[in-house]
């Protein structure tokens, strides 16, 4: 068994004199024995050192940093029993040494999602002096948003998962809205379930002509008419190379603010109290575009949407588009509570596109509207064509300036006119919506089995899974919660891209030959002056024989 190593000792042996000693100025020892006793001893001290100065790779600390602290301290308070607190006052060191800084706790924190979004909706509930005033002045006054909370009750009766906090935050910021914008109505249409955040949907109605012009729309317009310029302008250019004969499909148009597809104006935001943003007007190409794809929301409204086909716009307007789809397929409304406006002409050919309320409707029990035969509920919201559009729009008619055009050119056959697409009219029965797969299109219940007083009658579409109509007596609304997807029997799958375009067909212009030997361009050079010797002779002799 080895013996323990003696301790390092680093004074000078007895007798000899001290490197700093006056005895010797050179530092040198005198007696060699003692001379290599020092310098092992001094050795030895240098490497335990180096020892203790080792960093921890935990920690970053080092033993003899912590012992000339522990040190130190024990000497600066000399308590009493140190060897019985050693161990607790190197842990107190240690402990002090591992605190973070000051400046990074209080200076840079983090906070919570939760302390965020309270931060965000407390501006909803604080109103100024003014505004108080003036809520108590306009108490009779009507407000352009309904009661959510009163409605609510009955969605959550119905089953949709949506609690009566949220609706009161949710009520505050469509109030908040209505201060901002000159709204006639605004209503909460729903929720769009998004991957990262979800979309809060308001639907409005501007007050007659006090509706602002979007810059935004007139730049897209104005870039749509810039990449499209004038054909006039290359007739001159380049006569001699071929032209294309390919003609692309004429662009449908889009409806204008208040009718069609663009009747309302919806406004977004991810979260009560934060800014509503306006969503600009839908297109029937961004429909068309929609009706073939399905993706889900990332809750970005500038997100690009990477499809196939490709989507004419980004998030913002597919979020649009899928409004409208929704709209148009799922808002309903009680037989009898809408009517048709009789000062208003019906136009040969052209359905109705607006209605009012009908002052003389009594209200329909929820018994009678829970009738299977679904012949009590209609739709309010006109049906969008195949084209894109409510009201179909002739791609072939022509302006005053193609006409102007077509004088100048050859008479050629006219192509047949299409026909004009037709969708059920306004306020028709849901009873005669189509089945999708022997599935029934929507489904219908009462609210409360046993509590039938206090019941309502809850309708869900099951061709938009997440849109519910709750009605009774003369009370109804329509609220979609849910991923703006529409149910399909089938999973989904991209449609294949177009057929490959057919090859230039052959003929002696684009056949390729081989290349000619070196014998066969001699030949043909020999051929060719032979040739224009026989020409020149009998020049010659023609002008021998006329002189």
């Amino acid at each position: 068994m080895s013996s323990a190593p003696s301790p390092i000792d680093v004074r000078p042996e007895s007798g000899a004199a001290s490197p700093t000693s006056g005895g010797n100025p050179e530092g040198e020892c005198t007696d060699n024995q003692n001379g290599i006793n020092v310098s092992v001893n001094e050795h030895k001290y240098q490497e335990a050192k180096s020892y203790m100065l080792q960093t921890s790779t935990n920690t970053g600390l080092n033993l003899y940093d912590h012992l000339a602290d522990m040190l130190s301290s024990i000497l600066s308070k000399r308590p009493g029993n140190i060897v019985d607190s050693f161990e607790e006052l190197s842990k107190k060191l240690k402990r002090e040494r591992a605190k973070a800084s000051e400046d990074y706790i209080y200076d840079r924190p983090v906070k919570p999602n939760e302390i965020e979004h309270a931060e965000v909706e407390a501006t909803l509930f604080k109103a100024s002096d003014e505004e108080m005033e003036s809520a108590m002045d306009d108490e009779d006054a009507q407000s352009p948003v309904p009661n959510i909370i009163e409605l609510g009750a009955h969605f959550q009766a119905a089953g949709l998962s949506i609690s009566t906090e949220e609706l009161y935050r949710i009520y505050f910021a469509l109030k908040s809205l209505a201060e901002k914008q000159p709204l006639q109505i605004v209503r909460f249409w729903g929720k769009i379930l998004g991957l990262e955040k979800n979309y809060i949907v308001a639907e409005g109605e501007y007050r007659e002509g006090e509706e602002e012009e979007d810059e935004d729309e007139n730049a897209e317009e104005d870039k749509e008419e810039d990449e499209n310029p004038d054909e006039g302008d290359e007739e001159g250019e380049d006569d001699d190379l071929p032209k294309s004969t390919y003609k692309p499909q004429p662009l449908i148009p889009k409806e204008e603010k208040g009718s069609g597809a663009n009747k309302r104006t919806y406004f977004v935001c991810n979260d009560p109290g934060r800014e509503w943003v306006k969503l600009p007007p839908v297109t029937p190409a961004q429909i068309g575009v929609a009706r073939q794809i399905k993706k889900y929301f990332t809750g970005r409204l500038d997100a690009p949407v990477v499809s196939y086909p490709a989507f004419p716009g980004n998030e913002m307007n597919y979020l649009r588009a899928q409004i409208a789809r929704i709209s148009a397929g799922a808002q309903i409304s009680p037989l009898g509570y809408y009517q048709f406006d009789e000062e208003e002409e019906e136009e040969e050919g052209e359905a109705r596109e607006n209605f009012i309320e009908n002052p003389e409707f009594e209200g329909v029990s929820a018994r009678e509207l829970c009738d299977p035969s679904l012949g009590n509920w209609v739709h309010h919201v006109q049906h969008i064509l195949p084209q894109g559009r409510c009201t179909w729009f002739n791609p072939s008619q022509k302006g005053d300036e193609e006409f102007e055009d077509e004088e100048d050119e050859d008479e050629k056959e006219e192509p047949d006119e299409p026909e004009p697409e037709v969708g059920p009219p306004l306020l028709t029965p849901i009873s005669e919506d189509a089945e999708i797969n022997s599935i029934p299109p929507w489904s219908i219940k009462l609210s409360h089995k046993f509590a039938r007083e206090i019941a309502v009658a809850v309708i869900r579409s099951n061709l938009w899974p997440g849109a519910v109509a709750v009605a009774k007596d003369k009370m109804f609304e329509n609220l979609y919660i849910g991923w703006g997807h529409k149910y399909s029997a089938e999973n989904y799958s991209p449609p294949p891209p177009p057929p490959v375009v057919a090859e230039y067909l052959s003929g002696p212009d684009i056949t390729e030959v081989d290349d000619p030997t070196v014998e066969e361009e001699a030949a043909l050079r020999a051929a060719q002056q032979e040739a224009l010797e026989e020409e020149g002779g009998e020049e010659l002799e023609e002008e021998e024989d006329d002189d």
